[in-house]
């Protein structure tokens, strides 16, 4: 689905308090959209002074009086455990104008509820948490451009809610609306969908190691088979983009593999036993298998997730 493209708006001004990744990556969006960055706070003077530099911005400090009053949004991109604190020392500042300023925390986990603070002196509030990755192993120049053109998950008063999409078409964005209720789980699924697909390749990176090819690096091997399937995904569905022999329903292939990985990698054992499982239920949900094929592959499973199984005991 296409983004919305950049219409003409009056120019935003835009206080960070946090200048790591997040906070960086964001306000560099914003920068590039015609709009201002006017403060950039952080711990130290040092990361404040770096992340102003980077963002063209001339004001910075350690402390949230440096906000100037004419600020329009002020986005809190710290770790979600300071947010809280920063809220409440935001409410003390007394020569902002909390009736027409809009006040966003960028954290997956809490809900716009923890900016109360602002929300009870008329600012208009809510969560923005960007759907996408950043590692703080890469520099702001190598990850901003990412940042472009992503969704947010949001929630907040409906006047905050309009100020998240705004926010959100300024950095070529959308929003989805995420319950309150269902905030921790909105954020597992995140997880799911990034840490957890680096630790999965990171499990495809230990494999391709213990075949000892003479092509040292995993991905370039596995990339058109990842690419493939992620673009199979997205033109149809996870159920309808499995292949394989789980969607086969090759009982002997399955209990092959599980017999080799329990052999040349056994600490693999109960992620791919657990993957294994997952995959026997999405082929299940696809069709392609009843439900005596789905036992009969679970069944070889079960066998490998009891106690460790050592190389020497499967080989």
């Amino acid at each position: 689905m296409m983004m919305s493209r950049r219409t003409p708006h009056r120019r935003l001004r835009v206080a960070i308090v946090g200048a790591g990744m997040v906070g960086q990556s964001l306000g560099r969006v914003l920068v590039g959209s015609g709009d201002r960055i006017v403060a950039v706070i952080s711990r130290s003077k040092g990361s404040a002074a770096k992340g102003a530099r980077f963002l063209r911005c001339s004001r910075h400090g350690t402390t949230l009086d440096v906000i100037p009053r004419e600020t329009d949004v002020v986005m809190i991109t710290t770790p979600h455990a300071a947010v809280g604190a920063v809220a409440q020392d935001l409410a003390g500042q007394t020569l902002l104008d909390f009736r027409r300023l809009a006040v966003c925390h960028a954290s997956g986990m809490l809900t716009a509820e923890v900016l109360g603070p602002a929300a009870a002196l008329g600012a208009a509030v809510f969560s923005f948490h960007p759907l996408q990755t950043f590692p703080r192993d890469f520099s702001p120049q190598t990850i901003w451009p990412t940042a472009r053109g992503i969704y947010y998950g949001v929630d907040g008063s409906p006047r905050g809610i309009r100020k998240a999409k705004d926010l959100a078409r300024r950095l070529q964005g959308r929003v989805i609306q995420i319950p309150p209720e269902m905030r921790a789980f909105y954020h597992a699924a995140c997880v799911v969908a990034s840490n957890h697909l680096a630790a999965l390749l990171s499990v495809v990176e230990r494999m391709h190691a213990e075949l000892q090819t003479r092509e040292k690096k995993y991905f370039p091997v596995f990339q058109p088979l990842i690419r493939t399937t992620l673009e199979n995904i997205g033109s149809t569905s996870p159920a309808r983009a499995l292949s394989g022999p789980v969607a086969r329903g090759g009982v002997e292939t399955v209990a092959g593999h599980f017999n080799a990985v329990a052999q040349f990698a056994p600490e693999l054992i109960p992620y791919f036993a657990a993957m294994s499982l997952e995959t026997v239920r999405l082929a299940l949900a696809k069709g392609s298998i009843n439900e005596q094929n789905a036992e009969r592959m679970s069944e070889v499973i079960r066998q490998y997730t009891g106690p460790s199984t050592s190389r020497q005991e499967r080989s």
